[in-house]
């Protein structure tokens, strides 16, 4: 009797730690009951009936070895955290008809493990052959110009994309990022040749454009100086006209009162004067040109002499009278 009793306590204690299931953080586990879905099961520690309810398995990538490429397994639990997709490198052919290699990174996330479990046979092989159509899809309408300056673009239409085909998978895509662009090498060297030719082009157009900055500011500092040199002469002439008019007025004042006879004699005398310079400055022959209205001057000088003999005035001995103040 005992041992049966043994026995049946035995039996008892292995199907208890049989039907006890812990779930970790993060994770969910598919139950299915005689081949049907049955429940979920939540973090923490879950209890099922043994040889009925058996955990559902699915395909995930495993752990990623360093030095190796991932590989798939089979597990009973679904990790609900944000996944990092690493999809590997692959030939794609722009509108241009040239042959570029692109690799990325996919981020995306469970939201419906159910979804995952029956509506997809192998998720990861899935997302992975999805993102590798879909790239070749949006580069193949592009050229290779705007696909090397349009990632954002390819990302954003890549996420779009993914993220309404995996919806059904119960998947939430939610970003995508291009890695690398790498073109052929021959492409490589006549682009760096056509980058090269581009900053040449800057460079000449640069310096055109300083000598021509140059020349301008040349021009206008030559067309400023002869500007304020000709402002400077007319304001000269402006105040030796106006310093000759003050002179002439001041011997107008000057004038103003005395004998207009005394005047005239004193002006034919300054003139006699300068007669008699030029004389002794004339050549070896002593001929001397005198200006025609002399003899009226010489005339003048007699009429005045008469005047002043007439009016009793005898000082007349080369001396004009004296003005008076």
């Amino acid at each position: 009797m005992q041992p049966i009793i043994i026995s049946f306590v035995v039996l008892v204690v292995v199907l208890a730690l049989k039907g006890l299931r812990i779930v970790r953080q993060a994770e969910i586990v598919i139950v299915e009951r005689l081949g049907r879905f049955n429940r979920l099961l939540d973090p923490g520690i879950n209890i099922i009936w043994p040889f009925i309810d058996r955990p559902r398995q699915v395909q995930w990538r495993g752990p990623i070895t360093k030095g190796k490429a991932t590989r798939l397994v089979m597990t009973a639990s679904i990790d609900m955290r944000e996944q990092v997709f690493d999809f590997p490198e692959q030939s794609v052919i722009t509108r241009d008809n040239v042959v570029i290699s692109v690799n990325g990174l996919l981020y995306y996330q469970v939201t419906d493990p159910k979804r995952v479990a029956y509506e997809v046979a192998s998720l990861p092989t899935a997302i992975e052959k999805l993102a590798q159509t879909t790239l070749r899809n949006i580069i193949g309408e592009m050229e290779l110009d705007t696909t090397l300056s349009s990632r954002d673009l390819i990302n954003g239409k890549m996420r779009t994309v993914l993220d309404e085909a995996t919806d059904k998978w119960g998947v939430k895509v939610n970003r995508v990022e291009l890695q690398d662009i790498s073109p052929p090498h021959t492409v490589q060297e006549a682009m760096e040749k056509q980058m090269r030719a581009e900053r040449d082009k800057r460079a000449a157009i640069l310096d055109a454009e300083a000598d021509k900055q140059s020349k301008i500011l040349r021009a206008e500092g030559e067309r400023d100086s002869e500007i304020a040199e000709a402002e400077g002469e007319r304001q000269a002439r402006i105040l030796r006209a106006k310093g000759e008019a003050e002179g002439l007025e001041i011997v107008r004042q000057a004038l103003e009162g005395v004998d207009a006879n005394a005047a005239q004699y004193q002006v034919a005398l300054n003139y006699l004067d300068t007669l008699g310079n030029l004389a002794a400055n004339g050549r070896g022959d002593k001929t001397v040109f005198l200006p025609y209205e002399t003899s009226n001057v010489l005339g003048g000088i007699g009429s005045i002499k008469e005047l002043l003999t007439n009016t009793g005035d005898n000082s007349i001995d080369g001396s004009p009278p004296p003005l008076p103040r």
